[in-house]
Order: C-alpha cells, then sequence, then structure tokens
C-alpha cells in the first residue's frame, strides 16, 4: 500500500532517523512512522500492532516493540550497498538515501523487505539479530510471501552474514534462492 501511494518508491530517509533515542531507517522502530497510515491500528510502543511477534520477550523492551527490520537496500543504491562490506557500516557509514522503486527489483520472490530481527521462534543464546548464522526467523519477500528461514539459507552478504541490509547487489541482488 506505501508503494502505491508513493509513486511505487519505497520507503526512504536520511540516516540516523532519530539521534534521542538514536536510531537508522532499517530498524523497526525507524520505519514504522512511514508505514504508520496503512495500518489498521495506530501503532507505538505501547500498541504496536503487527509490528509486534508476541513471541518476541526482548523488543517490547529493547527495540521499542517492534520485531521486525526493513532492508536499507530498498533506500540505498546497489553500487551504496556493495561498497558497505562491515556490518558496522548499518551504524557507522551513513549514505544519503536513493529512492528505490518497485521496478528496480530484480527478483521479488528473492529479495527480503523486511524480516524478524531476532531469532524468536528458535531462540538461540547469543541473539545478534541478521549477523549471526544461527537460528531462524520470518522474512517478507518483495513479492509479498513471507517464508520462516533458518539463516543458513540466506545467502551471504557483502560482510559474509545473513544480512538482508547488505545483500549483495542491493535491490537488484537476492537473499534467498527462490
Amino acid at each position: 500500500m506505501y508503494t502505491d501511494a508513493w509513486d511505487q518508491v519505497y520507503p526512504a530517509a536520511q540516516d540516523p532517523v532519530a539521534t534521542s533515542p538514536f536510531y537508522w531507517l532499517w530498524m523497526g522502530r525507524g520505519w514504522r512512522s512511514l508505514v504508520q497510515p496503512y495500518i489498521a491500528d495506530y501503532a507505538d510502543p505501547n500498541n504496536p500492532s503487527v509490528l509486534f511477534c508476541p513471541v518476541d520477550k526482548a523488543s517490547r523492551e529493547k527495540y521499542e516493540s517492534t520485531s521486525y527490520a526493513y532492508s536499507m537496500a530498498f533506500y540505498h543504491s546497489p553500487a551504496q550497498i556493495d561498497a558497505m562490506t562491515d556490518k558496522a557500516d548499518c551504524y557507522s557509514n551513513p549514505q544519503p538515501p536513493v529512492k528505490q522503486r518497485t521496478s528496480d527489483l530484480a527478483n521479488p520472490a528473492g529479495k527480503i523487505l523486511i524480516g524478524e530481527w531476532l531469532s524468536v521462534h528458535r531462540p538461540i543464546d547469543s541473539d545478534a539479530g541478521w549477523w549471526t548464522w544461527e537460528g531462524a526467523r520470518n522474512y517478507l519477500f518483495a513479492d509479498g510471501r513471507i517464508l520462516y528461514l533458518p539463516a543458513t539459507e540466506i545467502r551471504p552478504a557483502n560482510d559474509n552474514l545473513p544480512d538482508a541490509n547488505l545483500t549483495q547487489k542491493g535491490i537488484k541482488g537476492t537473499d534467498h534462492p527462490r
């Protein structure tokens, strides 16, 4: 619904989107305000609506009741994403946003748009979100499908992790072989 209202452009904004508290657009609490008008219930930390998985024990306190992250590949160019080769670039290397359109997708069935940050359905001891090969998560792909996948089924990104933020070739790349 968002892309239909915005001329087929995915949410984009300058990172960091907030400094107190400090967070980036790709973080659930970063893109929450952009999709708010398209959610039936008003979503905020006290009423997270569809943005919060009830099984997620950590996100209510740690991530302002938002369980899902949004891929940076949808608001950066493929060249920008390919220049980011370390997970620290997701926090320390702000790039100007580059609007990405639905027509820019090379493989909608294989590109993660949004995914659970933590492995809440297959808990692991030290959950580093998308930056670990352990656990499994629900992912929303750009074609609208949702798949529950082990991290080991996600292709290595530019940081050699199952990191949908840094997919090789960005929006033109593929996170999962389907």
